[in-house]
């Protein structure tokens, strides 16, 4: 099998380099931020050239956010042998519930299914310190799994592995999680205001049965949470075909 690996906390990343070294047989290249982009989102950068650097046999460090990573490992570094699969992460901390939203680790598995190319997306839902073991190797199980009998329509898969050994796991959907809204606002030594934007402390889960956030910190398993790259609301979408917007001509749908 051959996998490409990218991730958000940089190319020298302990977590990337546990998921590596567990691929154990496989043909394995890492194409990875050359330093820590945590909650960049799918930023894209189209306005400035990108540098990369091979660091290591197979491996390649991009002046970039995790976006250009995969898009890079995949329209460049690969783009005479496509993967077989794209794995991200394994990110340092969890990644559950709408951070997906903010996640560079997710992000880069999201821009490879863009592309055409499987994905899944690993994160280790534990603070520091880490140990990488279980969820890398969780994450190879699933990456072979996907090659074995893959759909044919690209699949994106977000992973949320819980501390210490692992115990089972699930399928869920989203969850719910609350990080505060509070900005803080201070002043520099030469008394221009600046701020700190989100809040403090843990994050606030909602008890939603059936979700990612429940079944990693309540029931103690692996979360893995199909995302799905069409993000079209279809219900709000019914509901609206029945509006009239005044002065304007509706169009029927076809």
């Amino acid at each position: 099998m051959r996998v490409l690996l990218s991730n958000d906390d940089g190319v020298h990343a302990a977590g990337l380099r546990t998921l590596a070294a567990a691929f154990e047989g496989d043909e394995v290249w890492v194409v990875a931020p050359d330093r820590e982009q945590s909650a960049s989102s799918h930023s894209i950068s189209l306005h400035r050239p990108l540098r990369m650097t091979e660091v290591a046999p197979r491996w390649y460090a991009v002046d970039g956010t995790p976006t250009d990573a995969a898009y890079m490992g995949l329209n460049l570094v690969l783009r005479d042998a496509r993967p077989d699969v794209v794995v991200s992460g394994v990110n340092h901390g969890p990644n559950l519930a709408n951070d997906v939203l903010y996640s560079g680790t997710v992000a880069a598995a999201m821009e490879a299914a863009l592309l055409g190319v499987h994905a899944i997306a690993v994160s280790l839902a534990a603070p520091p310190p880490h140990d990488f073991t279980e969820a890398a190797r969780f994450a190879v199980a699933l990456a072979r799994r996907v090659h074995a009998a893959a759909p044919p329509a690209p699949i994106l898969l977000n992973v949320n592995v819980p501390p210490g050994p692992i115990r089972g796991y699930r399928f869920t959907r989203l969850g719910r999680r609350d990080y505060g809204n509070e900005v803080i606002e201070n002043v520099d030594p030469r008394g221009r205001k600046y701020y700190w934007i989100g809040g403090e402390g843990d994050a606030r889960n909602e008890d939603i049965p059936g979700s990612d956030c429940n079944a990693v910190q309540l029931d103690g398993l692996v979360a893995v949470t199909p995302l799905h790259l069409d993000s079209t609301h279809d219900a709000m979408l019914q509901e609206a075909r029945s509006w009239t917007v005044p002065g304007y001509i509706k169009e029927p749908a076809p």
